[in-house]
Protein backbone atom coordinates (compact mmCIF):
# COMPACT_ATOMS: atom_id res chain seq x y z
CA UNK A 1 0.00 0.00 0.00
CA UNK A 2 1.30 3.44 -0.88
CA UNK A 3 1.53 6.41 1.46
CA UNK A 4 -0.54 8.51 -0.92
CA UNK A 5 -3.47 10.21 0.79
CA UNK A 6 -6.69 8.93 -0.67
CA UNK A 7 -10.24 8.30 0.44
CA UNK A 8 -12.38 5.26 -0.26
CA UNK A 9 -16.07 6.13 -0.57
CA UNK A 10 -18.61 3.30 -0.70
CA UNK A 11 -21.82 4.42 -2.43
CA UNK A 12 -23.96 1.42 -1.43
CA UNK A 13 -26.88 1.71 0.97
CA UNK A 14 -26.11 1.81 4.72
CA UNK A 15 -27.51 -1.73 5.04
CA UNK A 16 -25.20 -3.06 2.33
CA UNK A 17 -22.26 -1.18 3.86
CA UNK A 18 -22.92 -2.69 7.29
CA UNK A 19 -22.83 -6.15 5.72
CA UNK A 20 -19.16 -5.68 4.82
CA UNK A 21 -16.90 -2.88 3.66
CA UNK A 22 -13.32 -1.77 3.11
CA UNK A 23 -11.71 -0.87 6.46
CA UNK A 24 -11.51 2.90 6.77
CA UNK A 25 -13.96 3.57 3.95
CA UNK A 26 -16.74 6.14 4.19
CA UNK A 27 -20.35 5.32 3.34
CA UNK A 28 -22.04 7.99 1.24
CA UNK A 29 -24.98 6.36 -0.58
CA UNK A 30 -25.30 7.21 -4.28
CA UNK A 31 -28.53 9.15 -3.71
CA UNK A 32 -26.68 11.45 -1.24
CA UNK A 33 -23.65 12.21 -3.44
CA UNK A 34 -25.03 15.46 -4.86
CA UNK A 35 -26.18 16.90 -1.51
CA UNK A 36 -22.88 15.96 0.19
CA UNK A 37 -20.69 17.47 -2.53
CA UNK A 38 -18.98 19.95 -0.20
CA UNK A 39 -18.09 17.11 2.17
CA UNK A 40 -16.66 15.09 -0.73
CA UNK A 41 -14.60 18.05 -1.96
CA UNK A 42 -13.00 18.33 1.50
CA UNK A 43 -11.84 14.69 1.58
CA UNK A 44 -8.24 13.70 0.70
CA UNK A 45 -8.08 13.03 -3.03
CA UNK A 46 -7.98 10.95 -5.11
CA UNK A 47 -11.27 9.45 -4.04
CA UNK A 48 -11.77 5.80 -4.90
CA UNK A 49 -15.46 5.00 -5.29
CA UNK A 50 -16.86 1.51 -4.89
CA UNK A 51 -20.19 -0.31 -4.56
CA UNK A 52 -21.40 -3.87 -5.10
CA UNK A 53 -20.42 -4.29 -8.76
CA UNK A 54 -19.15 -0.95 -10.04
CA UNK A 55 -22.37 0.41 -11.56
CA UNK A 56 -23.36 2.89 -8.87
CA UNK A 57 -19.76 3.91 -8.23
CA UNK A 58 -19.41 4.53 -11.97
CA UNK A 59 -22.36 6.93 -11.86
CA UNK A 60 -20.89 8.70 -8.82
CA UNK A 61 -17.45 8.91 -10.48
CA UNK A 62 -18.89 10.52 -13.62
CA UNK A 63 -20.78 13.10 -11.57
CA UNK A 64 -17.84 13.93 -9.27
CA UNK A 65 -15.37 14.22 -12.16
CA UNK A 66 -17.69 16.79 -13.75
CA UNK A 67 -17.46 18.72 -10.45
CA UNK A 68 -13.65 18.77 -10.70
CA UNK A 69 -13.02 16.10 -8.07
CA UNK A 70 -10.06 13.75 -8.60
CA UNK A 71 -11.71 10.34 -8.38
CA UNK A 72 -11.79 6.89 -9.94
CA UNK A 73 -14.27 4.05 -10.07
CA UNK A 74 -12.75 1.22 -8.06
CA UNK A 75 -15.63 -1.12 -8.95
CA UNK A 76 -16.69 -3.73 -6.44
CA UNK A 77 -15.85 -2.98 -2.80
CA UNK A 78 -14.34 -6.47 -2.57
CA UNK A 79 -11.96 -5.66 -5.44
CA UNK A 80 -10.98 -2.39 -3.74
CA UNK A 81 -10.50 -4.23 -0.45
CA UNK A 82 -8.19 -6.73 -2.17
CA UNK A 83 -6.21 -3.95 -3.88
CA UNK A 84 -5.80 -2.00 -0.63
CA UNK A 85 -4.40 -4.99 1.25
CA UNK A 86 -2.60 -6.81 -1.56
CA UNK A 87 -1.75 -4.12 -4.10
Amino acid sequence: MTNTKQTIVDVRTPGEFMGGNVAGSINIPLQEIQERLDELKSLPQPIILCCASGGRSGQATSFLQRQGIDCVNGGSWMDVNYDVYNG
